[in-house]
Order: C-alpha cells, then structure tokens, then sequence
C-alpha cells in the first residue's frame, strides 16, 4: 500500500498531534505503522524567536511551509493546532478533518502562587497571545504582563528561571504533553474565553485528493467539525490574526449549538460580548452572524491600530 505522509511542525506538541492522528489513522483502517509517515517540516513561526507574530506575518507563519510542501505533493495531508490556522487557506487547500476537541481551557501555572488573584501586586506575567494578554490585564491592571516566546517546554524552563511569575498555556496541549501535572489553575471559560480553534487538531488536505479524503472520513469528528466552522466564521467576519485580541467558543448538543464571542482592546479597558445559538446545520452562518453582530456594536475607533 501506498504510504501516506503526514507534516506537521517539528515542535514536541506538534509531533504529539500528528502521532496521534497516525494512531487513530491506523485503528480505523487496520493499518499499520509503516503505513504513515510523520513529516516534520521546520516554519517560520518556529524560527522567529525574538518579536511577536503579529509583528512579523501573524498566523501563517506556522503554516506556509507545511501548506507549500502539501501543494507540492511532498506530503500528503497536514496536521495542525486549530487555533493556527488563518480563516482564509491557500487556494487548492481545504480542512477535510477535526478530531474530537480537548478541553478548551487556558491553563496557569505560577511560579510562587496558584491563582492569578494571588499574584502581589505588579509583577510579570509573560504570554505570547495577545487574547491571554489582554484578559490578564481585565482581570489583573496592575501586572506587568510581557510578551513570552517559545514552545512549551521553553515557556516552561523560562518560568521555572524566574524570567516572570507564572504563565498561561492551552491545557489542550500540556494534556496531549503529559504535562498537566504542571498546573495551577484552570480558567473559567466564562472569565477567559478561549481563542477560537482552541484544543482541536484539524487536518489540511489538497482539495479533491479522494483517496486521502476516504482515508480521513472516519476519523473526523461531526460535533467539533460544527463548533470551528461556527468559530472559524466568527473570526473571518471580524478578520481576525495574531493581531487581533478575539475569543470565541462554540459548543453543540445533539442538532443544537451554543456560541459565545468576545473582542477586547489589547489594554484589556474595552470588550463586547455576544452569544448566538441555533441548528447545527447552520454553524457557519451562526458564526458569520455573531461576527458582523458584535462589529457593530464596537465603537467606530475600536478596532483601530489592530492591523
């Protein structure tokens, strides 16, 4: 049989996503593991170390390169973190797969204290995303609250050094790490909401490619299928990017869904909140809807500076 090539980022999550779906690959089809080859593939989020995304290109720098070698044919499907993926892909490309999402949730882990509501007054909390950073000053104006690079591991080492007092990650993510022993303290999805795509793995194909397409359909999963197109509409409507401090989160109930967004100012002063519900079936529409919605309800000046 043909052996089917996965890419993925070389980061250790990143692995751990694409194993993961090479697992569940092979217990759906009987196949084994000489049947799929996982492809790390280096990109340019994963080099630029010293400036934020949002500075350098924003979300696509963690996809270009995966995408250019699946439209090259040196790999034959792309593994990726939901929450990476621009609203708008590369002509030719579709997202043929999710897995069944993990806890949405954003993770703390502090250095000397649990909670952030225990951190004294004024010092540094370090998060590359610009959402974590502007829901940590909501909650908390008075830290100092810094930009952190790396990837888990090296968010973690810097913690443990001192560099600042506690950090926040995906627990989607310490969780497919073996790492969740590391945490402190959950967030409230009601107190901070999650980054749409969040804690689920979505799988890039070459559009019309069938025989990958029959490879992927039983491993996809319907409900969080239903729950990204929502988010994923959300964003497109509001042209959402690293650059932009956006969450959203959708969940669904048999032929239900229930969505909630959020846009918030990167000093944390300024959110609108919205939610939306309605049949599965119209997730997307849902999502666009809720997007427009909450547009206008912001002040004209409010997405100023944002791109």
């Amino acid at each position: 049989m043909e052996t089917t090539r996965i890419g993925t980022r070389g980061s250790a999550l990143a692995l751990a996503q694409a194993h993961e779906t090479r697992a569940r690959l092979m217990a759906a089809h009987g196949l084994g593991e000489a049947a799929f080859e996982v492809v790390p593939i280096s990109t340019s989020g994963d080099r630029i170390q010293d400036r934020p995304l949002s500075e350098a290109g924003g979300k696509g720098l963690f996809t270009k390169e995966i995408e250019e070698a699946l439209l090259d044919g040196r790999i034959d499907m792309a593994v990726h973190s939901s929450k990476d993926m621009p609203t708008q892909l590369p002509e030719g490309l579709e997202l043929a797969c999710f897995l069944p999402r993990e806890d949405p949730r954003d993770a703390f882990i502090g250095r000397s204290v649990a909670r952030i509501a225990d951190l004294p007054h004024g010092v540094m909390v370090g998060s590359s995303s610009l959402r974590r950073q502007a829901l940590i000053r909501r909650m908390r104006p008075d830290l100092q609250v810094v930009m952190f690079r790396g990837n888990v591991q090296t968010r973690l080492r810097k913690l443990a050094e001192g560099q600042v007092e506690g950090t926040l990650l995906a627990h989607a993510g310490l969780r497919r790490l073996g790492l969740e022993h590391v945490i402190t303290d959950l967030l409230a999805l009601e107190d901070f909401p999650p980054a749409p795509g969040q804690g689920a793995i979505c799988i890039e194909v070459c559009s019309g490619n069938q025989r990958v397409a029959d490879l992927l359909a039983p491993i996809h999963d319907a409900a969080t299928g239903a729950a990204l197109a929502c988010e994923r509409a959300f964003l497109a409507a509001l042209d959402g990017s690293c650059r932009t401090p956006i969450a959203g989160y959708a969940r669904t109930d048999g032929n239900h869904l229930e969505f909630s967004g959020l846009i918030i100012t990167p000093d944390g002063t300024v959110w609108h909140e919205i939610t939306a519900s309605g049949a599965v079936g119209d997730a997307a529409g849902i999502g666009r809807a809720a997007g427009t919605e909450i547009r206008a309800k912001a002040a004209p000046g409010f997405f100023d500076g944002w791109s």
